[in-house]
């Protein structure tokens, strides 16, 4: 099987070069992958209604290079995960993880017994991965849970003792609901503030990888000094988005400035 690339850069203390795609569609993975990232992650749970056989086809894309694919699933089900890893997800991200009971069901459904109870059947993983796959599965896919509530923030000591857990993705904006404040990702609000740092810390002490969601480079190279590890620094559709609305601007100006000489 092959090495799972994000695995061997935490482990080494490395930076993780993280995208994010919120549409499988071809033609823009195609992009992203060939810009050189270390992982993509694809988003099944607020992407542009992606279903399993979208999330495949980004898949068969993602794994003709060296990217590493992780999918953040549409909600802690395992068959999402089944889905997902046998298509040749190398990491899944498990949303909305409040306590000890869903964080097992998460890490339950990534692994093959005696770890968790993840069925035997890695269709195109197969092919992606090797004949070896079900020998190294368990160490080599990656398990990350959401912390997005107050309440899964209060059981994150506990959750991170579970066998099979490679760590905490942080959802900011969910977090912030529900502390009862408007969504954001560099939320200022102290109860904000010292929750991200609780999850940075138990990933650093328990030596798991801890991600979260960044509005600007500026912020993730903060975050990435306070022990975030896997961090996306771009959105394919927010690039797209910006680049349109960039030029679109620097043209009216243009044209804005072209009539005032006239």
């Amino acid at each position: 099987m092959r090495s799972n690339r994000v695995r061997q850069l935490w482990q080494a203390g490395s930076p993780i070069i993280t995208g994010w795609c919120s549409t499988p569609d071809p033609y823009t993975t195609e992009v992203m992958v060939r810009a050189g990232f270390d992982a993509l992650v694809l988003d099944m749970q607020h992407g542009m209604a992606i279903g399993p056989d979208r999330a495949a086809q980004w898949l068969q894309i993602v794994g003709q290079t060296d990217t590493t694919p992780i999918v953040r699933i549409p909600w802690n089900e395992p068959a999402y995960v089944q889905w997902v890893l046998d298509a040749g997800a190398m990491g899944v991200i498990v949303p909305m993880v409040n306590n000890l009971d869903e964080a097992k069901k998460a890490i339950g459904a990534c692994r093959y017994p005696p770890l968790g109870y993840r069925s035997s059947g890695p269709n195109r993983t197969r092919l992606y991965n090797g004949l070896d796959y079900f020998d190294h599965a368990n160490s080599e896919v990656i398990c990350l849970v959401m912390m997005e509530t107050v309440e899964g923030i209060e059981a994150i000591n506990t959750i991170s003792e579970l066998p099979g857990l490679d760590g905490y993705y942080l959802g900011p904006s969910d977090l912030a609901v529900s502390m009862g404040l408007k969504p954001g990702f560099d939320v200022k609000d102290p109860r904000h503030v010292a929750a991200a740092q609780k999850v940075a810390d138990v990933a650093r002490n328990r030596r798991q990888i801890a991600g979260i969601h960044a509005g600007t480079i500026e912020e993730a190279l903060r975050r990435h000094q306070q022990g975030y590890h896997l961090i996306p620094v771009c959105n394919d559709i927010w690039l797209l988005s910006a680049g349109i609305a960039d030029n679109l601007r620097q043209y009216r100006e243009g044209i804005s400035a072209d009539h005032g000489n006239s």
